[in-house]
This record gives C-alpha cells, structure tokens and sequence, in this order.
C-alpha cells in the first residue's frame, strides 16, 4: 500500500468517517441558515459509496430521501432551503473525500465525478418531489379545514367554543363584529375558484390579513371582512358596507368584464352567530332583488328592511296580493303586462314617459294599461291615494313568485 492509500485508509475508519461526515453536516446546516441536519440522513454516506464504489443510491434508499423532504415541509422548512442543506452538503464533502484531495489518477477522479453528479441529481430530484407532494397534502388538508369552517360560520355552528379555536389559525378573531357579502355572476359561469383568489388579493390589501375570509359556497363567492369600530372618542366611524360593496364590484368587474355580478351586503353583527346572520341577510337581498328584477349592482341589506317586514306575514300579502290584483288575471294576456308595466311605473316615480321608454312601448299603450289596472282592480295608478296600496302589493307579488307561481291559500 503507498502512502496515498494509507492516508485514505485512516481517513475513512468508521470512527473517523462517522466524525468527518457529521463536521461537514453541521456546517452544511449553519450555511444553510440552521437547517436540521437530520433531513440529511444517510445521504452523505450515499455520495462516499459514489465516489468510492461506484454504486448508486437502491430504490429504499430514495424512498428514504423522499420522506426526507415531506419531513422538511411538515417542520416549515422551505424547499429551496433544503435543497441548499444538500447542496452545501455536497461540494464540503466533495472538497474533503481522501480520494480527490490525494489522488493523482485525473480518470479515477473523472469516474467517481460522474457517478457522484448522478447520486446528487437523484437524490435531490427525490427530496424536492417529497417536499412537494407533502406541500400538496397540507394545501389539501388546510383548505377541506377552511372550507368545513366557512360552512359552519355561515350557518352559526352552535359549538362556539370549538368554532372560535377552530377559526383563530385563520387570523380570525369570532369575538369582533363583522359583516358578510356574497357576490353572485348572473350568468353562473364556473370560474369560482381562479376569481376567488384575485379577490382575495384585492380585500386583503383593504382589509389587512386579520378577520378577513374569502371563500365559495353554493355557486356565490363569500367575502367576511371585520367591521368599522368606534374610535377612542366612543364616535362610530362610517359603515365600511357600502365601501366594501363598491370595491367587490369593481374588481369582479376588472376581472371579468364580461360578466355581470350583483353584490349583496349584509349587515354588522357581533359574534360567531353574527356572522351567521349577516349571511343569511346577505343571501335573503340576493334572492328578493331577484324576484324583484333588481338590477342594482350592489345592494344593502339595510335597504331591504321594508320588504323584509312584507314577507314576515306571507298569508296576510298573499291575501293582500289575491284580493288587490287577482282580478288582473282576467285581462287579455294575463296579469303578468299589467304588473311589470305597474312596476316599471313605480320605479319611475310614476312618470308615464320613462315607463314607456323602460317598457320599449308608447306612452298610448301604458296609459291604456294604468287604465285597465283601474277598471279590473278599482284602485287607480295614478291616484296618490290608491298608489300607496298597488305598490306595496306589487312588491308583495314580485316577492311571492306571482303571477307565475300560485298563491298560497289563505289560512295554510
């Protein structure tokens, strides 16, 4: 044996090997920024069979590595940190391997390079896939948690205990008052998710990431923001809805100009059951400005109150409705001309030339309609004093489904 070769048998005993290898893995992490450096595992003993044997990583082998990486996303620790641990791992070794500070062989070098570069390329390429499907995995699992809590925020989840730990990992504190708007696209194009996330974007950089929580359900996209809150003088600062309803629309409408959106806000409500009630208002203003034909891009559930109280007593309107305006049904054509020229008659503030133009019909033929509603129902359009009944029935019928769908039956 010459000298060459007794200087790298001393080098590479177990104890001293053990010893080396561990010196070149801590500095490996501190470089790295403290990475562990258990994510190494046996991968430093990999690349000196390499570089000495020839032999390249077993499949278990690789498969150990992998779990590697999953271990590194599970403890926070990035991909492009690991990989750097590895990286820097790799050229402290290759510096210090007995066989290239001693040999003189350039051929013997050249072999051991050449497997050597292969072992890191597989093991690397197994470490990230590792981190990344383990990555996924949290993405998946974290978003079936968000979407669990989404849904039992919006329906008021009786457990607050449970709800309120459950929603702090989200930046949300269930103690504030917040309030709730939906936004609903008119056409129902299924692009939900990919609009949610830019969203997002927007109600964070107005909002903080504190309390704020933009999610999907049933079609609509949720957004949960915190409500205004008096300052230190005790004085109430202006409602943030009506910003947050302007801002909603704006940005859906940047992102999709070709799809009309209407946007609901609920009101501020204390609490996790809050929450819950400012969904459901926002949700009630979407389905009434719908039923009544609203094409109010935002909408306030402030703004509603009035027909709120119209429906609370469903059998007192549809007796209002049956008794008011069923005899509409007998005109030619049915009732359905008659209350959208009503309707449009209202909105107008009863000007007959605008109801007209709204109607795309002369002002002759609404006249001649405002003049059948008379005759058939007795109250008179144009008369100050019956226009108050008309109109609150008009309402009661838009928000019952009437004249398509049948009135229930007094007394159910």
């Amino acid at each position: 044996m010459d000298s060459d070769d007794g200087a790298e048998h001393r080098r590479t005993s177990p104890e001293s090997e053990t010893a080396w290898l561990e010196q070149v893995a801590e500095a490996a992490g501190r470089a790295a920024g403290g990475v562990p450096v258990e994510l190494l595992g046996d991968y430093l003993t990999l690349l000196v069979e390499a570089a000495t044997t020839g032999r390249r990583p077993r499949g278990s082998e690789l498969k150990v590595v992998r779990l590697l990486g999953q271990r590194a996303a599970e403890l926070g620790v990035s991909a492009g940190s690991v990989v750097q641990l590895y990286l820097s791992a790799t050229w402290r070794l290759w510096q210090q391997l007995p066989m290239v500070a001693h040999s003189r062989d350039s051929e013997a070098i050249r072999a051991s390079a050449e497997t050597f570069l292969r072992v890191i390329a597989d093991a690397v390429a197994t470490l990230a896939e590792g981190h990344t499907e383990a990555r996924r995995q949290r993405v998946r699992w974290e978003e079936t948690l968000r979407r669990e809590l989404v849904d039992d925020l919006l329906r008021g989840d009786a457990d607050v205990g449970s709800l309120v730990q459950r929603a702090e990992p989200f930046g949300l504190d269930l103690t504030r008052t917040h309030r709730v708007a939906l936004a609903m696209s008119r056409d129902r194009s299924p692009e939900e998710q990919t609009t949610a996330g830019s969203l997002e974007r927007a109600i964070l950089n107005a909002f903080g990431d504190r309390d704020v929580l933009v999610a999907t359900k049933e079609g609509a996209l949720v957004v949960l923001v915190p409500a205004a809150e008096a300052d230190a003088a005790g004085t109430a600062p202006p409602s943030t809805g009506e910003d947050l309803g302007a801002l909603m629309h704006a940005e859906l409408s940047r992102l999709s100009r070709s799809r009309p959106w209407q946007i609901a806000v609920g009101r501020s409500h204390p609490g996790p059951y809050g929450i819950a009630r400012s969904y459901e208002e926002a949700r009630e203003a979407l389905t009434m400005a719908e039923r009544l034909n609203w094409e109010t891009s935002v909408i306030h559930a402030e703004e509603l109150l009035i027909y709120r109280v119209l429906v609370r007593d469903q059998p007192a309107i549809a007796d209002l409705v049956h008794a008011v305006l069923g005899p509409l049904l007998q005109a030619r054509g049915g009732a359905e001309p008659l209350l959208a020229t009503l309707e449009a008659y209202f909105a107008t503030g009863g000007v007959a030339t605008e109801t007209a133009r709204r109607l795309h019909l002369s002002v002759r033929a609404v006249t001649y309609r405002l003049d059948r509603v008379g005759k058939l129902t007795g109250y008179d359009p144009t008369d100050p004093a019956h226009r108050f009944t008309l109109h609150a029935t008009v309402l009661g019928a838009r928000l019952l489904g009437w004249p398509q769908r049948e009135l229930p039956a007094v007394g159910d």
